[in-house]
């Protein structure tokens, strides 16, 4: 499981900044003015072979009672409670305020590994400056730039040290012979009902109502000689209403459960049709690069109208999932679960399809000689072989020249060759290229 760390300081700190240095992406939104950030930011980091989930919070005021800055400080609070770890972020230019020692005091009762992190502290590594924020009691200041990236490496090796990480995080394929199923969505889709409906019986508690699921909850099940676990996450709401402190554990939890399964069902409501949160969790799946299946749920429930207008919905704001089968049930009355489960065990299949390297590389060359890739530059891009890179999701590797002018849509022609041999179906799919020097690349 990937370790939890928290970023936590008060405002303008730059927390976001070290946030999307830590991801490699920007999306926090970072400017320099106070209380840009109100609600918790997740990313995925890595360092080295060791990967990590960073918690990216709003400006913390420990003691506020009113208003957005009360909503703020609830967040950082849950981010608190979920992390394994929290990076207090100061400003070496502001100096130490009343404000860091107020966070100081609610950290040092959270019983948690803090690590305080002095920013904005470029060449000043030996600065005197660094010696007031002792002070807060927090241990030695680690000072670093986010915005340069200065001192972040021996931060974060610090920070993960105690976590044990594995050479190979990838789920493996079901060693125990049991196919880790996860069912994701919204809250209130029906995931609880539609579990019970599979178990026979009243496992989880299901209720007409948000969020009665808090944690990821794991179930074992048998069908047709399969064990299974399957797991019920949490309904990951929209960012800003995961207030409730009984919430707190929901959002990780559902994301972890995610990143963990052999494959994952997500589960759209045909009653309200496909929500940006609907896109964001399609979104994490193929982020993760699991094997997924759509189940709309509660199709008996809508008129043929409404059925061609979530088809439509479901082309239009989930297209990067086109490889994903779409089945459509009724958890309640039991319709459509037999080919559900059918659509689970091609998906899981197809994620762990060994594609060996004579039949990848007849494919390239197939491929091209059809339609060769187009000139980039001085040089055409020359495939030579190919071979499987890693499973869950499939990831194939093309070796040759020049192939860092090999365009998006050139990749995607080939994928689609390869999945069309393969049989390839509801896992997503990558392929990596590798160039070989090119002698001559250097010469007139």
């Amino acid at each position: 499981m990937k370790p939890v760390i928290a970023l936590v300081g008060r405002p303008n700190v730059g927390k976001s900044t070290l946030f999307n240095r830590l991801t490699k992406t920007r999306d926090a939104i970072v400017a320099d003015f106070a209380g840009l950030t109100r609600d918790r930011h997740y990313g995925d980091g890595r360092i080295g072979n060791q990967e990590f989930t960073v918690v990216d919070t709003g400006g913390f005021e420990p003691d506020s009672t009113t208003g957005i800055v009360k909503e703020m400080a609830k967040q950082t609070r849950q981010a608190v409670a979920e992390a394994d770890a929290v990076i207090f972020v100061v400003d070496v230019r502001l100096g130490l305020s009343a404000q860091d020692s107020d966070i100081a005091r609610y950290l040092r009762q959270a019983s948690k590994r803090i690590f305080l992190c002095v920013n904005k502290a470029e060449g000043m590594s030996e600065s005197p400056l660094l010696g007031e924020f002792f002070e807060l009691g927090m241990g030695e200041p680690h000072p670093i730039s986010a915005s340069h990236g200065q001192g972040i490496r021996s931060l974060m090796e610090a920070v993960l040290e105690p976590f044990e990480f594995d050479e190979e995080e990838e789920p493996s394929q079901a060693p125990d012979g049991v196919i880790r199923l996860a069912v994701a969505g919204r809250p209130n889709v029906g995931k609880s009902t539609l579990i019970n409906t599979w178990l026979g019986e009243e496992r989880l508690v299901a209720f007409d109502m948000p969020g009665t699921t808090r944690d990821a909850i794991s179930v074992p099940f048998e069908r047709n000689g399969q064990q299974f676990q399957l797991i019920d996450t949490a309904g990951l709401r929209r960012k800003g209403k995961v207030f409730e402190a009984i919430e707190k554990f929901s959002v990780v939890k559902t994301l972890q459960a995610i990143a963990d399964a052999n494959v994952v069902l997500l589960l759209l409501d045909a009653t309200q049709g496909v929500s940006d949160q609907d896109a964001h969790i399609a979104g994490y799946i193929l982020e993760s690069g699991r094997a997924v299946v759509l189940a709309v749920n509660k199709w008996d429930a809508i008129d043929s109208y409404q059925r061609e207008q979530l088809q439509r919905s479901i082309e239009q704001r989930l297209a990067f999932l086109k490889f994903a089968p779409i089945h459509n049930i009724s958890a309640l009355k039991r319709q459509g679960l037999g080919p559900l489960w059918n659509a689970l065990a091609d998906a899981y299949s197809s994620a762990y399809r060994k594609m060996t390297t004579p039949v990848l590389t007849r494919l390239i060359q197939e491929a091209v000689e059809h339609q060769t890739p187009k000139r980039s530059g001085h040089f055409r891009p020359k495939l030579r072989y190919a071979h499987q890179g890693g499973m869950n999701p499939p990831l194939v590797i093309v070796h040759g020249n020049s192939l860092e002018g090999v365009t998006e849509a050139y990749k995607r022609y080939l994928e689609g060759r390869i999945r069309a041999h393969y049989k390839l179906v509801g896992t997503p799919m990558r392929i990596e290229m590798r160039s070989s020097k090119n002698p001559f690349s250097d010469k007139d």
